[in-house]
């Protein structure tokens, strides 16, 4: 095989011979098996699991043969500067999807309209594909199904209408579409709709003749997720701990969940590899090599389910450029000892990955010095954060601003809204009606850079500085940073407008959230965001404003 400028330009059949061009590196590889990279088509990136570092979750993709990732986590705004660094790193081809739910739906239940957008009828539908088109998404996930991953719906659902609207939205901009669909009626809702790839297993109860009928009508393949869904879990962390009867109940929804993959797949319709890594017990990298041999004990045999994680995945990404090896390709692929196609165990003896043409694992690889970073350097930011005299939601950095409130079917209502000061100019007014849950809360994120992704550095400040008034409730500053690092100071606050300075040495520093460890120490080169927040009584209303916050 002759590869160049990244693709491939040549291959021999057996017994012809394919002569080195000058100043070709030659790669011997005898005895070895050539397989096109690896495909993940449903995975989280995000900075709640470990490891949460773009890069090292790069190398651990590249290192298990996988060259093409579907990202699930990303709000919009973080697209152009992950793509910015994805680019200065050796790295799989890294394709985002944009987030749509309904109000109080998986993936809505957390976020604000600016992380997962919420629609409830056609027209918003199209509104939102048509909002989130203009950030260039590589596809759309809809989370569809209010049953998550226990045994019950607990979130709410997408009506059909709304999600054929929104199908055929995102089509008509070139956009495929992705479902988390847990059930099997949903699961025929989502194929009626058109959706491309149902990702989740359906697995409340056995897949039937007519889910099959209408996924091969509509042409919709299947990502089962049967990773994140192993009882024991990847990691091994799914036994100690857990209550018998939640055992138990894993275990029959996996067992459902395999009879489903074998009966959709033996009914021909293309299944394709995703795994949902990132989340609990599904760690990156190693979760994809797994998801193969669980398509294996689904009763696929090892060839099906490689060319599930290649060829199927491709097609169902749409990106016609990979997923097999022929001429013209893109030279994504992988050397591994062994027949994988015989034994699926051998695609973990990978001896060398190649994205582009690039080799990225193997002996003799050299890797940029950003594969090893833990974040991107950290930028000085100008004194003023914001002001609020633009009229396009944005910061006077450049940033979007964010709400945040608990999350949770029972969840606080929280309107943020530039309005104008008595005195003149523009302030941000948040008001919130809270939910009934203790320490519920409302609060406005300000990201210091687009998206949150690089950090900002304060060091050359002393302090920062805002304007505030408020009504019932309690107000704290929070300076959140890098590795789930956060500082809180409170805030006092009357109906009167008055201005306050935190120096950040009165900023106390906080353990990780969810999790034991130290408590933060300030270091002023790693912050990401600034948010003011306000708590209450459960049930009860608050309201605070916010003016003319930046650096001293």
């Amino acid at each position: 095989m002759l590869v160049t400028d990244g693709r491939i330009a040549a291959i021999a059949a057996a017994g012809e011979r394919l002569d080195a061009p000058a100043g070709a590196r030659v790669v011997q590889a005898r005895g070895q098996a050539l397989l096109p990279g690896l495909f993940d088509l449903h995975t989280h990136w995000t900075p709640n699991a470990r490891p949460a570092e773009l890069p090292q979750i790069a190398n651990l993709y590249m290192a298990a043969g996988v060259t093409t990732v579907s990202d699930f986590h990303e709000p919009p705004e973080a697209y152009a500067p992950r793509r910015a660094w994805l680019a200065e790193i050796a790295a799989p081809d890294v394709k985002f999807a944009a987030r749509m739910s309904t109000p109080l739906g998986h993936g809505a239940d957390w976020g604000d309209e600016n992380t997962t957008r919420w629609v409830n009828s056609p027209e918003a539908a199209r509104a939102g594909v048509r909002a989130v088109a203009a950030y260039k998404p590589d596809f759309i996930k809809g989370f569809t199904d209010g049953w998550r991953y226990s045994n019950a719906a607990d979130n709410s659902s997408m009506d059909e209408e709304t999600l054929t609207a929104l199908v055929d939205e995102a089509h008509a901009h070139g956009l495929k579409v992705f479902t988390h669909t847990v059930m099997v009626k949903r699961g025929k809702t989502a194929a009626r709709a058109g959706v491309d790839v149902i990702a989740h297993s359906v697995q409340d109860v056995p897949a039937d003749a007519e889910l099959v009928q209408l996924m091969r009508e509509h042409g919709t393949a299947y990502a089962p997720s049967l990773a994140v869904y192993l009882p024991e879990r990847v990691d091994g962390s799914g036994v100690a701990g857990t209550r018998p009867e939640v055992l138990a109940q894993r275990r029959r929804n996996f067992a459902t969940a395999l009879h489903n993959v074998k009966l959709l797949h033996d009914a021909g319709i293309p299944v394709v590899v995703g795994t949902d890594a990132g989340m609990t017990g599904t760690p990156h990298g190693a979760s994809t090599l797994r998801e193969l041999e669980l398509l294996v004990d689904a009763g696929l045999t090892p060839a099906e389910a490689l060319l599930a994680g290649t060829a199927n995945s491709a097609a169902a990404l749409g990106v016609a450029d990979r997923g097999t090896i022929e001429v013209g390709k893109r030279a994504d692929l992988l050397l591994v000892k062994g027949r994988p196609w015989d034994r699926i165990a051998d695609i973990r003896n990978t001896q060398r990955v190649y994205v582009a043409g690039r080799q990225v694992h193997g002996k003799g690889t050299r890797l940029p010095a950003g594969n090893r970073a833990l974040s991107l350097p950290a930028r000085p930011v100008p004194a003023r954060v914001d002001d609020f005299e633009r009229d396009d939601g944005r910061t006077a950095l450049d940033t979007l601003r964010i709400d945040e409130a608990d999350g949770g079917n029972d969840r606080t209502v929280q309107v943020s809204t530039v309005v104008a000061r008595d005195d003149g100019g523009n302030a941000l007014s948040v008001q919130a009606k809270l939910s009934t849950k203790p320490n519920a809360y409302a609060a406005a994120i300000l990201p210091l850079t687009r998206g949150s992704v690089a950090p900002a550095d304060l060091r050359g400040y002393r302090g920062i500085r805002f304007d505030v008034r408020g009504g019932a409730g309690t107000l704290r500053l929070e300076a959140r940073a890098l590795g789930d690092r956060r500082f809180l100071a409170p805030i006092e606050a009357g109906r009167a407008w008055r201005t306050v300075e935190i120096p950040f040495t009165a900023l106390q520093g906080q353990p990780p959230y969810r999790a034991q460890g130290p408590v933060a120490e300030w270091k002023g080169d790693d912050v990401q965001q600034l948010v003011f927040s306000g708590g209450g009584e459960a049930g009860g209303t608050i309201w605070f404003e916010i003016d003319n916050v930046g650096f001293y």
